[in-house]
């Protein structure tokens, strides 16, 4: 299958990609480049065919030869949401709607959208299926409901749009990522010998490695069509359903010498959610995710390790979305809309070890 990854340089589409090339699909990239060198390790490679390209100016011409689009493109937490709520609507729910009507246009067929647990929100502990309403209480999680609403109206016989609502990710990938609960707990115990809770540590997350968001993107790209037509499945597995309290002990475990603490002011923090993955194994019963949350603690220390990751580099822009952006908005290379104000190449990610300032 001619596919088509649009966000293919970020923290998912670094492992997604040469996952479905490895399972015998022709892949091609489509990215703006906001975080082009912000690597751990060896820099990303350039395999295959990409385009630098804002998604929100894409044309049904560039769309013709491809069987399917997956877009994973967005701006990618609730900090970076906050910053800009304008921005974010425009990116990610603009920006979505833009590609997929260029990619109805030019008569492609499927549509995967990356979207996420987090538009249930403060859906509480009670497990919540993908019939449940939704309680977004974030400008991301906001255009995550926006964006699946419209891409249904899309929906006919030459047109199959999918929602993956992945739960909260983590995994090492060369595109890393500080800025999400597992990645960020486990970096901080490693390099200051503390676990950090920014909160009380009673809020629901629900989990999934990147490697499995790749094999459910995976197995709904091959499905047959009456499969995965206008459908949403939670991405994730029932017993990584944790609170962060639970991600903390497990860092502190594997982290010799260790100890959890809480910031000052630490208390509850209204996302909060459990999710019921029920669907997906029933619609794909084939389909093993294979990551424990353990397991992926171990795969991340052993990363970091490897890389030699240090407290400058965690408290740098090269890992944390919000500070990249703040980065590149501060070198005039993007508008407040995140449009790119010139054709030169975005200016390169801040050298390991150099403070890009608080988020």
């Amino acid at each position: 299958m001619k596919i088509l990854v649009a966000g293919d340089r970020g923290y998912i589409g670094a492992v997604l990609v040469p996952f479905l090339r490895a399972a015998g699909h022709d892949v091609d990239g489509l990215d703006l480049g906001l975080y082009e060198g912000c690597d751990l390790g060896p820099a990303l490679p350039d395999a295959g065919p990409r385009a630098t390209l804002d998604m929100r100016n894409v044309t049904p011409a560039g769309l013709s030869a491809y069987d399917a689009v997956l877009c994973l493109a967005a701006l990618s937490n609730d900090p970076l949401g906050d910053l800009n709520p304008a921005a974010t609507y425009s990116v990610n729910l603009d920006g979505t709607l833009a590609l997929a009507r260029a990619a109805k246009r030019a008569g492609v067929e499927r549509f995967l959208f990356s979207s996420s647990c987090s538009l249930y929100g403060a859906a509480g502990s009670a497990a919540v299926a993908e019939d449940a309403e939704l309680f977004p209480v974030t400008p991301y999680g906001e255009t995550k409901v926006i964006a699946e609403r419209e891409l249904s109206k899309l929906a006919d016989d030459n047109f199959t749009p999918t929602y993956l609502r992945n739960a909260t990710a983590y995994g090492a990938s060369t595109r890393l990522r500080l800025d999400i609960v597992v990645n960020n707990l486990t970096a901080v115990a490693l390099t200051t010998g503390q676990v950090r809770l920014e909160s009380d540590g009673t809020p629901w997350r629900p989990l999934v490695h990147i490697e499995d968001i790749s094999r459910a993107f995976l197995a709904i790209l091959e499905a047959p069509r009456d499969v995965v037509h206008d459908q949403a499945f939670n991405v994730g597995r029932a017993q990584d359903n944790v609170q962060v309290r639970d991600i903390a002990e497990m860092v502190r475990a594997a982290v010799p010498g260790s100890t959890v603490t809480l910031a000052d002011g630490a208390g509850p923090d209204i996302r909060n959610y459990r999710v019921d993955f029920g669907k997906l194994e029933s619609a794909f019963p084939d389909l093993k995710l294979r990551w424990s949350v353990r397991d992926g603690i171990a795969e991340l220390l052993q990363a970091y390790t490897a890389y030699g990751l240090t407290h400058d580099d965690f408290v740098s822009a090269r890992f944390v979305r919000l500070r990249r952006i703040r980065e590149l908005l501060a070198a005039g290379a993007v508008d407040e809309m995140l449009y790119r104000t010139t054709s030169s190449p975005f200016p390169a990610c801040a050298p390991r070890g150099l403070d890009a300032g608080p988020v």
